[in-house]
């Protein structure tokens, strides 16, 4: 296993980087990450390559035998670059051109930025490609996070009119899926086609959902491009990755496609950053690792591992003690294999002064070194519990149309697809199990349960293979708002709702309503859950059951004993819709009763404790991790606060 930090020895006295690896080495460290930000380091002048700095420091590395991933630096173009072709910069939404002065700056579309992209990353590579000590390429730096995956400049309009033309072909088609009918919006050419940029009222929605498509085809053709480049020059021994980061549902950018001709998937993992008065709940910090697993399908590094308080102008919460060490905890648990944490030492100038790293600016050695520390040092030995694979029987879909959908058209004041995903995600979690996370495209044959958040973009493709799924005897979990569009992103006609998925889930949404905040509405159980009681919030479908069974009610005035969630039988399996944002509570009853009938093996544990079984040739394992600040007790086993650990299932008894 790797062992790392972020490096970056350019930012200080070279009389310091010796001093600095045998900390490291004491620490741990058996790989760095470094680079990635440099670029006028390795050419301060067009043309004039210079890699010495970085030969000096991989050779002192190399003595301690500390392996490294190098970045290409293009998340950070030199300003001589920016002065001589102004044109490579991206442009906001206003027609501003973002300046020089801050990071991904650069526009997509570009091809003069591809040029430069060019011969920066072959001089790196083609200078390294024998280096032993580098193991990994690391692409560029989070594309498209912090608001870098849209440009509105003209190069970027002219893209989109010609991906128009190339998806559409022809322009009374495209008039027609986009009913450009509506508010007199009838094109003659692709060339009369804007980009969304700020107008009266709205954009045609089909239109918005194609400039999110073009958005990410953009990053997607880039970040290719560089993945193919490196692999062309790299050494054999060199593998090649790009770091992710978190609020994936938040961009335009289908990191599936981007991922899959990368040798691995990396990850940067902060489960609190500058601005939260307190981290993400433990379920979400899960899925997002979940999610990171299954875009390939296997197993990730994580090249960013948050150990102390971050902000750029605003300083975050601070990880309590131990709090960030059990995060690396359950980082391995779901699927982590490799860490590299942000930073070695926090910088005392420039943009970052207040992301704290492993070492504080006082350069001591301290708590949080001592974390790091202990943490390698507990994991030795564990190599085949951390390398096993996975295996779920639960998953959750998405579909990067739907979640751009949404985006534009959130439909409630309250409404956020993040959190509803999470909404759906936190009542199988509650239960200890290994759940999937992936893509609507995926193969679903491998699962017992589907669960299908607020998936309003339902294809005949998508509806069939989820009907062949439950036939066969698999669950489906819908939310509301499940199948009312098409992949045009238009509402379906002639259908009632919930449309292609109405006659599995055996139900009619008769009647719609956003709820704002304040304006939770009751719910109440039936049958074996009578006397329960419940709350829907965000929004309510309205439900009519034809073949399905009510679970549970709205109870109010107006719409009486109108059911929120169903349950259906279909051929051999079921289906269940949960017609609005229900509470945590009620839906962990649902996940349970569905765990249940399709005999998954749950743990029942402890409030607060996170509970992840591994299973290796010698048995298994579990992962566990106290989220409190509390001391808690399971049977046979005493968690300190945010205390993570690795214990054999005969050691537990659950």
């Amino acid at each position: 296993m790797y062992f790392g930090v972020d490096y970056y020895p350019e930012h200080w006295d070279v009389s310091m980087i010796d001093e600095d690896i045998r900390r490291m080495k004491e620490m741990g460290v058996n790989i760095v990450r470094m680079g990635e930000f440099a670029w006028h380091l390795m050419e301060r002048e067009e043309g004039k390559f210079d890699f010495t700095f970085f030969d000096e420091v991989i050779e002192k590395l190399k003595k301690a035998e500390i392996k490294v991933m190098f970045g290409t630096p293009t998340a950070t173009f030199p300003a001589w670059l920016a002065k001589k072709h102004p044109s490579i910069l991206s442009e906001d939404e206003n027609g501003i051109k973002r300046v020089f002065g801050g990071r991904r700056q650069y526009c997509f579309n570009s091809s003069i930025y591809y040029e430069y992209t060019e011969r920066i990353v072959r001089k790196l590579v083609e200078n390294y490609r024998k280096e032993e000590a580098i193991i990994a390429w690391q692409i560029d730096n989070e594309f498209g996070h912090e608001g870098s995956d849209f440009c509105f400049c003209s190069q970027c309009h002219d893209k989109f009119q010609e991906f128009l033309e190339k998806r559409y072909k022809d322009i009374d088609e495209l008039n027609k899926r986009y009913g450009t009918i509506f508010w007199g919006q009838t094109y003659n050419d692709f060339t009369e086609i804007p980009i969304p940029v700020k107008t009266i009222t709205t954009h045609n929605p089909t239109l918005q959902l194609d400039w999110a498509r073009f958005r990410s085809e953009s990053i997607n053709k880039y970040g290719d491009f560089q993945v193919k480049l490196v692999k062309e020059l790299r050494g054999e021994h060199q593998e090649v990755t790009h770091n992710l980061y978190g609020g994936f549902f938040d961009k335009c950018f289908d990191q599936v496609e981007h991922t899959e001709e990368l040798d691995f998937v990396s990850y940067d993992n902060y489960p609190v950053w500058g601005g939260l008065k307190e981290p993400l709940t433990p379920a979400h910090i899960a899925m997002t690792h979940d999610y990171i697993r299954g875009l390939k399908g296997k197993n990730y590094w994580i090249v960013e591992q948050l150990m102390g308080a971050q902000g750029h102008t605003v300083i975050g919460y601070l990880p309590r003690p131990n709090q960030a060490k059990m995060w690396a905890y359950q980082a391995f648990a779901h699927g982590c294999e490799n860490m590299l944490w942000f930073r070695w030492r926090g910088m005392t100038k420039g943009a970052e002064q207040f992301c704290f790293g492993i070492i504080e600016h006082d350069n001591k050695d301290g708590r949080k070194y001592r974390e790091v520390q202990s943490f390698i040092g507990e994991m030795h030995g564990r190599v085949e519990i951390v390398k096993s694979s996975i295996e779920s029987q639960v998953a959750l879909l998405y579909d990067f149309d739907n979640i751009w959908s949404w985006h534009y058209q959130p439909q409630s004041m309250e409404f956020d697809f993040t959190r509803e995903f999470v909404r759906m995600y936190t009542p199988f979690y509650n239960h200890n199990i290994n759940i999937d996370v992936m893509s609507s495209r995926g193969d679903l044959s491998k699962y017992r349960v589907v669960v299908v958040p607020v998936m309003q973009i339902i294809d005949e493709e998508l509806q069939r293979r989820l009907d062949t799924f439950v036939r066969g005897g698999g669950t489906v979990l819908f939310s509301f708002r499940a199948g009312i569009k098409n992949r045009d992103n238009n509402i379906n006609f002639g259908e009632t709702i919930p449309c292609r998925v109405r006659e599995m889930a055996g139900i009619e949404v008769v009647e719609i309503e956003a709820l704002q905040r304040g304006q939770e509405v009751k719910i109440e159980g039936s049958g074996v859950y009578s006397g329960r009681r419940g709350e829907c919030s965000v929004w309510r479908d309205i439900v009519q059951p034809t073949t399905g069974t009510p679970l549970f009610t709205y109870r109010d005035n107006f719409f009486g004993e109108m059911a929120c969630i169903t349950e259906n039988s279909h051929g051999k399996g079921k289906v269940y819709y949960v017609g609005g944002g229900v509470d945590e509570e009620t839906l962990t009853l649902i996940a349970e009763r569905i765990l249940r009938e399709q005999e998954i093996q749950f743990i029942e544990g402890v409030e607060g404790v996170e509970i992840y079984p591994r299973t290796t040739e010698e048995g298994t394992f579990y992962f566990l991790m106290n989220h409190t600040e509390e001391e808690k007790k399971l049977k046979g086993v005493t968690l300190k606060p945010y205390e993570g650990r690795i214990v054999n299932s005969t050691d537990l008894s659950l």
